[in-house]
């Protein structure tokens, strides 16, 4: 089996099994067991000598993944053959063995391959004639014995060859376990009955059984890992597009056409030629990712998660280029090759299903029955577009483009060799991106009202979208390197065309009412759907992707036949994409030049509806989890007084009728007397009915009623909307009475990620905070609540030091401090008629909120409003700030004071001792 490792180099370097062998052979020792010890030593140094060896060459070679992975296995080979040696010998002797007494060792699963990653576990089977007898028992035992003090990790089993049979039939884990079993050492001709039996009693007349079950594990695995190959903490191993999917073919390929090495792939006409260099391509640097993990992180690690990727990135030697760090350019080919993994699956899937479905049925696809009428020329294969000859493509470039349109219009599916055809002629799209027809197609299947997501997806997969839109094709398999976002841009790109598409067909109603309501009335529903798919196309250029996005906006809509209208609103979408939910998030909508500002900035209806749709679907295209009801209930907010003002002029109407409004659903819902609600009305201000949403003006009415006139009353119960824990403070307001609550929420094991303050007109602060757990959950058990609330009765009431026990804390956030992130204070005097706006960009961090607001507390400013908003790692908290007598910050020396105080606490620095 030398063969399988001949493309490892000068392999004595790694380990000479010769001068090993001399070694053990010179030991002696007075028993069995000390006889043992020294042996496992012995090995030992050499283990860990060619895992330096491996580990000096990875640093030297760091691209080489199949030299590395096939050292460490052939590594663990050599190894496990001086041990078996030694105890077969030394240990436990049997110089007359029975029938029974025939023993030999296994590689199973990727060791059985011949592959392991530095910290892989090993996978060995022993294989025995009939039941295991006392010998085999007492090899096996000491064996395993000297394998965990060498501090190995050992997958083992011991099995009769009827036991391997029985199990390989039952269990198709098992079964794949021995379909790459290969022999180590020991008795050959007992392996070779193994494995003849296997392939006679186990895999005879079971292709059809294995491949489906093998084809639903990786449906069910690629589920648990986010089912998207272009997650941007990819798991090397089980994600989508990562080995373990290139072992699937591999498998299938082994267990249903006989083949022994990936090379004969291509014999069995399921790969061709330049397939399987890409095969090989991308399974080499996937390795090569791998080893690289485990070397880094020291532990069997195929999460490639964000505080590794940029060590990984230096030690594959990338290195910045403008407009894109190293890490992000070897991110981009991390996914470039994922990309080829997919593209590889399909055509795998296309054979299995020529030669082993159903008739009916395929597999990987799910069953779609149209009978189309009018092809263009395009066949129908099994219910698939295909192409009537090779050369289709080459006889009319635009068919390139045209076959997606179809299969968008008649609901098909495309036949995995049309697909293949496809991407080798792909060049030919350079030739038709001016043609008026092929313009029209691709304009077609963006704002079909069918299935474009799906269809893009597909155009993409074969690169016919990237070289028709060259601008889209620079934005494909490129990561955004931070915690925001959870998918590549052209990933994010594709997803927010299905969400913009789901939106109008009203399939999103419960989650977007309002989007879904105000759809039918945009007029521009072409000039929409454009600048969603081009929202983000500049990103890694350098420079603020929003104005360059627009420029291409106004380079290529007229191209694709949108008219000077439509690509005037496209290049507007688009330059100002992120205007809405930065309005809505970062500034206090209850003030009313905030809107006045946004209205005249937008200045017209159809724009307004416009954007609100497509920051809906900017965000929820980021990833799971993101979006939620409270940033609904800001975006809606933000659009009904814009709309009002860009309805009915710079007026205030509407305003006092809106609070109406809320203020008579309020008092249907308490059911309480006129003089009672009067008497809250009147403690209350307009920015506090303007800003909170009806349950939380409901749970905080009941709260002001109860405590009466006591001076606190601190409440908190579960916010099932938000996925959050709303905290209530009324309490009587006084200077550093935010900071306090601030502080305690995060003693208690709370993470902020919104607050709200108000002040009545009596002088009692009415503080909401939305509290989480640190894993994003809200707290809901009623101990963690109390929790909560005796540690802010507690550091109100000045019971203990907050900030000691602010230290008593963890701060670090291993995954946040991956990013480089430079705070930064901006002082907005403009944004506002009566308060001083003050903005902080920093690394979001526990306690980041408590920092900031000491800050402002030691600076003597009033607090009127903070909003909270985190964009992964990322975290920009917004105060609406007056001085003490509640006149605007004006002195540049003071301002400058302030900028000083916060940029330190937005940098870590501790707070200072409350005084």
């Amino acid at each position: 089996m030398s063969s399988r490792f001949d493309s490892v180099p000068n392999r004595r370097a790694l380990i000479d099994r010769r001068v090993v062998a001399e070694r053990l052979a010179g030991i002696e020792a007075q028993d069995a067991t000390a006889l043992r010890h020294a042996a496992t030593a012995e090995l030992k140094a050499a283990l860990d000598a060619g895992q330096a060896e491996i580990a000096r060459r990875l640093a030297e070679h760091p691209s080489r993944g199949h030299e590395m992975a096939a050292a460490g296995a052939f590594l663990i080979d050599q190894l496990l053959r001086l041990l078996w040696d030694f105890t077969t010998q030394r240990l436990h002797p049997n110089h007359n063995p029975s029938a029974g007494e025939r023993l030999t060792l296994i590689a199973v699963g990727g060791y059985g391959r011949g592959e392991m990653a530095p910290h892989s576990d090993i996978d060995i089977g022993f294989l025995t004639p009939w039941k295991v007898t006392g010998w085999c028992e007492q090899v096996i035992e000491s064996m395993l014995y000297s394998l965990w003090d060498m501090q190995l990790k050992v997958g083992h089993s011991s099995r009769s060859l009827d036991e391997m049979v029985r199990q390989a039939k039952g269990d198709v884990t098992v079964r794949t376990a021995l379909l790459e079993a290969r022999y180590v050492w020991g008795d050959i001709a007992l392996y070779d009955e193994a494995a003849a039996r296997f392939k006679t009693e186990v895999q005879a007349d079971t292709a059809r059984d294995f491949i489906a079950q093998k084809l639903a594990e990786r449906d069910a695995r690629h589920k648990r890992m986010g089912d998207s190959r272009y997650v941007v903490e990819p798991n090397v191993k089980e994600g989508k597009g990562g080995l373990r999917d290139l072992h699937a073919l591999f498998w299938i390929g082994k267990y249903a056409y006989n083949v022994r090495e990936p090379a004969e792939l291509v014999e069995a006409g399921l790969l061709t030629a330049q397939e399987y260099r890409q095969f090989r391509r991308a399974e080499n640097f996937l390795w090569a990712v791998r080893c690289q993990l485990h070397l880094l992180t020291g532990r069997a690690e195929d999460r490639l998660t964000f505080d590794v990727q940029p060590e990984i990135a230096s030690r594959m030697r990338y290195a910045d280029r403008p407009g894109k760090s190293k890490v992000e350019r070897f991110m981009h080919f991390y996914f470039l090759q994922a990309k080829v993994v997919g593209d590889l699956t399909g055509v795998f899937l296309a054979h299995l299903d020529e030669k082993f479905a159903a008739r009916g049925s395929r597999f990987g696809f799910p069953r779609l029955f149209k009978s189309p009428r009018k092809l263009n020329g395009f066949t129908l294969e099994r219910s698939r577009l295909a192409l009537p000859r090779d050369t289709f493509f080459r006889e009319d470039p635009v068919r390139l483009v045209e076959i997606f349109q179809l299969a968008d219009l008649h609901g098909l599916e495309i036949h995995p060799t049309a697909m293949r055809a496809a991407a080798r002629d792909v060049r030919l799209v350079d030739d038709v991106r001016d043609d008026p027809r092929a313009n029209a197609l691709f304009l077609d299947v963006l704002t079909s009202p069918r299935t474009p997501e799906m269809v893009l997806r597909w155009m993409n997969e074969a690169g016919v979208f990237g070289r028709f839109v060259p601008d889209f094709g620079r934005v494909v398999a490129q990561m955004q390197f931070d915690m925001y976002h959870h998918y590549t841009v052209d990933e994010h790109s594709i997803r927010a065309i299905g969400l913009l598409n789901q939106i109008e067909k009203g399939e999103l109603k419960e989650d977007h009412p309002l989007a879904t309501g105000i759809f039918e009335q945009i007029v521009s529903r072409r000039a929409l759907f454009v600048a969603v798919l081009l929202h983000d196309i500049a990103k890694g250029r350098g420079g603020d992707h929003s104005v360059l996005g627009a420029e291409v906006a106004e380079r290529l809509c007229p191209r694709l036949g949108l008219s000077p209208a439509e690509t005037e609103a496209v290049a507007w979408l688009v330059r100002w994409h992120l205007l809405m939910s930065a309005t809505a998030f970062k500034r206090d909508l209850s003030d009313f030049k905030t809107i006045l500002d946004f209205a005249a900035h937008v200045q017209s209806p159809e724009r307004l509806r416009m954007l609100l749709i497509l920051t809906i679907v900017d965000i929820r295209a980021v990833g799971p989890g993101v979006w939620n009801s409270w940033k609904r209930q800001l975006l809606a907010n933000l659009f009904d007084s814009a709309e009002e003002v860009l309805r009915l002029g710079h007026k205030q109407k509407g305003r006092g009728e809106r609070i109406a409004a809320k203020q008579a659903e309020l008092a249907e819902i308490l059911g309480w007397t006129d003089a009672r609600l009067a008497a809250l009305k009147r403690r209350l201000t307009e920015p506090y009915w303007i800003a909170e949403p009806l349950d939380v003006l409901e749970r905080n009415a009941r709260q002001i009623d109860a405590a009466g006139a006591s001076q606190l009353s601190i409440e908190a119960q579960v916010y099932p909307d938000r996925g959050a824990t709303l905290v209530t403070v009324y309490a009587s307001d006084h200077p550093g009475l935010f900071y306090r609550i601030a502080g305690a929420i995060h003693v208690a094991g709370g993470n902020i990620i919104d607050a709200r303050i108000h002040t009545t007109r009596d002088g009692m602060a009415l503080d909401n905070f939305l509290v989480q757990d640190p894993l994003g959950r809200p707290f809901d058990e009623e101990a963690r609540l109390n929790r909560i609330k005796t540690s802010i009765a507690d550091s109100l009431a000045n019971r203990s030091r907050l900030q000691e026990r602010l230290k008593t804390r963890p701060l670090s956030r291993p995954r946040a401090d991956a990013f480089a992130i430079e705070p930064n204070v901006l002082i907005d005097n403009k944004a506002s008629n009566r308060f001083t706006v003050i903005e902080v960009n920093a690394r979001d961090r526990p306690a980041l909120l408590c920092h900031l607001a000491f800050a402002l507390f030691q600076s003597k400013v009033t607090i009127h409003s903070a909003h909270v908003a985190t964009y992964g790692e990322r975290a920009v908290d917004t105060f609406y700030l007056t001085d003490l007598i509640g006149d605007k910050i004006e002195g540049a020396a003071r301002l400058k004071t302030i900028e000083r105080r916060l940029l330190e606490a937005a940098s870590g620095q501790d707070i200072a001792q409350a005084a």
